[in-house]
């Protein structure tokens, strides 16, 4: 059986993140997306032109998830998705700004970080919990930052490819956060005390016996 690999530090979990987009959207477009093996590290997230998406999460530790579409990669994405569920492919003009668009990716997001925490729970038991995620499509000249209220923050991004090479940017904020693995053996000892438990109570209740008491 192949061991689990560690969550330590905050590429750690990015890493974590990427595969959740990764597997998502290969498995929903039935494409081949990829990322660069590169992780920037950013001074702030921000939502991004053309349709950005955000989530915030929160409990073993908190932070915030960005995904930023061109208009190019957000229609490949939502087309092939369509597609892949049996759906016609969409003929004529087909804005990024829809709101077939803006929910269906929407969903995916909401699909991408449910794959997170799956992969959070089964490799460290770490959980977070999630806002619904929200979509903006923004013109050329908007940038907004999201205050998601975060102790020493670390932001970080990077860089998605679709089949037909359009970009798309993932960032990820979160809390200055150190997992440190608990050694288990070495608390074994208050099991095997516990195990005892009844030979200590009959051996203290022959004592009592012997005393009269």
């Amino acid at each position: 059986m192949a061991k689990k690999k560690e969550i330590r530090n905050t590429q750690d979990v990015l890493r974590v993140l990427c595969k959740s987009v990764n597997n998502v959207l290969n498995k929903t477009t039935n494409s081949n997306i990829t990322y660069s093996p590169t992780i920037q590290k950013i001074a702030r997230t921000c939502l991004k032109p053309d349709l950005s998406c955000f989530v915030l999460f929160e409990g073993s530790f908190s932070g915030l998830i960005i995904i930023n579409l061109t208009a190019d990669a957000a229609i490949e994405i939502y087309k092939k998705y369509m597609v892949n569920m049996g759906m016609p492919d969409t003929h004529g003009v087909l804005l990024h700004t829809s709101d077939d668009v803006g929910n269906t990716l929407g969903e995916l997001m909401n699909q991408i970080v449910g794959d997170f925490q799956g992969e959070l729970e089964y490799l460290a038991k770490l959980s977070i919990k999630q806002t619904q995620p929200k979509m903006l499509a923004l013109n050329k000249e908007v940038m907004l930052s999201v205050s998601a209220n975060i102790d020493r923050p670390q932001s970080r991004r990077v860089v998605f490819s679709t089949e037909d090479r359009n970009t798309f940017y993932l960032e990820m904020s979160m809390e200055k956060t150190d997992f440190l693995r608990l050694d288990t053996e070495a608390f074994a000892h208050f099991d095997d005390d516990d195990d005892d438990s009844s030979d200590k109570s009959d051996t203290h209740k022959k004592i009592m016996d012997d005393l009269d008491i």
